[in-house]
Parts: structure tokens; C-alpha cells; sequence
């Protein structure tokens, strides 16, 4: 497979995100570690190097499994996961946002247990916490890193200025931000400004939450506890004006013999090699179509076709989410 550059950190340009293997879109968050640890050990075997994950995912679940995915693999992956959803208090923790150096050392101390390593690749701020300024948890990870307990940090959902003034303080390797071909707010300030710093761009929910790999069509099937069932883009009218992106994307990968999975993710990797998808699945079938992506060539029309479909109807996320998300 091949790569992509992430600042100074190379990683496969297709990676896995492993949120889904805390039970994330199952029934009462049902989990399968076997299948989960199976998915990731195909992941490497197909050229993966990326996994993505975070202490939240769980809590704690998604580190656990990838650390016992990948032991006596280290040398051949690069593990990202994510701090500062997570409030440690002593013995006990709880959710919330806290991106104090306290809780940043204390975060990774329980990554690293977790993973089973004694260092990270890609170490993440997973929210921008307001009551914390970034040169003060860009500093602490600053000295993670001179201890080397951490190779890389990045950013996730963090807005123009953030951005700048975390990164004078210390390189910031990758911005992580929702982008697909149904989310594509980046395009106008963010990725001009990566692209200005050096910093790569690491996109999640490349495949619109489910949606772009054509297989939903509607929500009825989901589980009550699927967060989906009230994101705005999935209900109502909304739903039914976006499965109209669906079927062009769809079209498309029909002409080249992709799936629309395929697709939606070959048009990322067509916007730079400084680009990382992390699709997200614990499903070996899914590891298989997803990475398959990497040979899928689209043609100048079809990726103007792609980049001239309707934006998506509906918010990205609910207004309580998207609180948490600078603009």
C-alpha cells in the first residue's frame, strides 16, 4: 500500500480506526474481541500501518483490544489514540473534557498500560478544552515527547486559530476531522492552513458513518442505542435527499467496478499525500473492501462528478456535539 505523510510520521495513506470495536453502532455496545483482534491482524497483513484509537472508546475497551492485537507486532504499526475525554481522578475517572497536563500524563500512562507499549506514534488531542490554553497542553506534550513517551502529537476537531497557536509551540503532526463526500467543511480554511504548516490530515468517518458504503438504506434496522437515529443527517427529509449522494456514488463505482465504499474513499486519497483515512470496522470483510480502495483509480470526470454532488442535508452532528467542535 502506499503512503501518506502525516508531518514527519509516514503512515499506510489507508488506516483502521478501531472506535467500533468498543461496541460503537452494536446493540447495547456488544462486543467481539476475537473478531475485533482478527480484523486488525488482516488490517496489517493487506499493508495497514495506521491504527486509530482512544481511551474513550469504551472507556478503555478499543486500547485494550488493539494493544493485545498488536503485541509482537509493535515495530510494524503506528499506534494513534486520543487524550482529554477522560478525567482521571486517582483510581477512578469520569467522561469529560480536561486537557490540564495532570490529566494529559495521567491519560497516557493508561494508554501505554493499555497498548503494551512504551511509546505512542500519534498522540491526539481528542477535543479542544476550553478552560485549558493549547500552549499549556501542547507544552506537556512537548515534554512527552522529549521523554520519549510520545513520537507525534496531533489535533482533532480544532479550529484555524488552535491550530496555529499549538503549533508554535510544537510541531503538530496531523489534524484529525470528520471529511467525506457528505462532510466537507475542511476544504475552506483548514486544509489551506495544513497545508501552509506541514501538517497532515487525518480524516474520520471517511465513510459518512455508514452511509457511504451504500448498505443503509434506512434507519429502522438500527439498534435504539445507535446515536444515528437522532444525528440530523439520518432523520427525516434528510435522509431521504441524502441517499440521492449514495446512488451517484454508487453510479460511479459501478463504471470502474468499486464498491461505493471504494469510491468515497478513492476520492480521498485523490485530494494529497499528506491525506490518511481511517475508516472505522471490526469486520474482516469490511478491512478487505476498504483497503482494496488503494487501487481504485477514478478518472478526471468522475472526480469532478464526485466533487460537484450536493452537500449533504442536516448538521453534522447534533447541537450538543457539535458544541464540542470548533469551527
Amino acid at each position: 500500500m502506499k503512503n501518506a505523510h502525516l508531518g514527519g510520521l509516514d503512515v499506510s495513506r489507508i488506516g483502521l480506526g478501531a472506535m467500533t470495536m468498543a461496541g460503537t453502532y452494536t446493540a447495547e455496545g456488544a462486543t467481539d474481541d476475537t473478531e475485533s483482534i482478527r480484523t486488525i491482524h488482516r488490517a496489517l497483513e493487506l499493508g495497514v500501518t495506521h491504527i486509530d484509537t482512544a481511551e474513550v472508546y469504551g472507556p478503555f475497551h478499543s486500547e485494550e483490544v488493539v494493544g493485545r492485537a498488536v503485541r509482537g507486532r509493535r515495530d510494524t504499526v503506528q499506534i494513534a489514540t486520543k487524550f482529554g475525554l477522560v478525567k482521571h481522578r486517582g483510581d477512578s475517572f469520569e467522561l469529560g473534557v480536561d486537557s490540564s497536563p495532570e490529566n494529559v500524563r495521567l491519560a497516557l500512562d493508561g494508554s501505554l498500560k493499555r497498548l503494551g507499549t512504551d511509546y505512542i506514534d500519534l498522540f491526539y488531542q481528542h477535543r479542544v478544552d476550553p478552560g485549558v490554553p493549547i500552549e499549556d497542553t501542547v507544552g506537556v506534550l512537548a515534554e512527552l515527547v522529549g521523554e520519549g513517551k510520545v513520537r507525534h502529537i496531533g489535533l482533532s476537531e480544532a479550529g484555524v486559530d488552535t491550530i496555529r497557536r499549538a503549533h508554535a509551540v510544537h510541531p503538530v503532526a496531523a489534524l484529525q476531522t470528520e471529511y467525506s463526500l457528505w462532510t466537507r467543511d475542511v476544504e475552506a480554511g483548514i486544509l489551506p492552513l495544513l497545508r501552509e504548516l506541514g501538517i497532515g490530515f487525518v480524516p474520520y468517518s471517511p465513510l459518512g458513518h455508514g452511509l457511504l458504503t451504500g448498505r443503509i438504506r434506512s434507519v429502522d434496522d438500527f439498534p435504539d442505542s445507535d446515536w444515528r437515529k437522532t444525528n440530523p443527517r439520518f432523520t427525516g427529509e434528510n435522509f431521504t435527499r441524502n441517499l440521492a449522494i449514495v446512488d451517484e456514488v454508487k453510479a460511479i463505482g459501478a463504471e470502474i467496478g468499486a464498491t461505493p465504499a471504494q469510491t468515497a474513499l478513492a476520492w480521498i486519497l485523490t485530494k494529497g499525500h499528506d491525506i490518511a483515512p481511517i475508516p472505522g470496522t471490526r469486520r474482516i470483510a469490511r478491512v478487505e473492501e476498504n483497503t482494496a480502495a488503494d487501487s481504485v483509480e477514478l478518472t478526471p470526470s468522475q472526480i469532478t462528478r464526485l466533487d460537484d454532488l450536493a452537500p449533504a442535508a442536516g448538521a453534522r452532528h447534533d447541537d450538543a456535539n457539535m458544541s464540542s467542535v470548533e469551527n
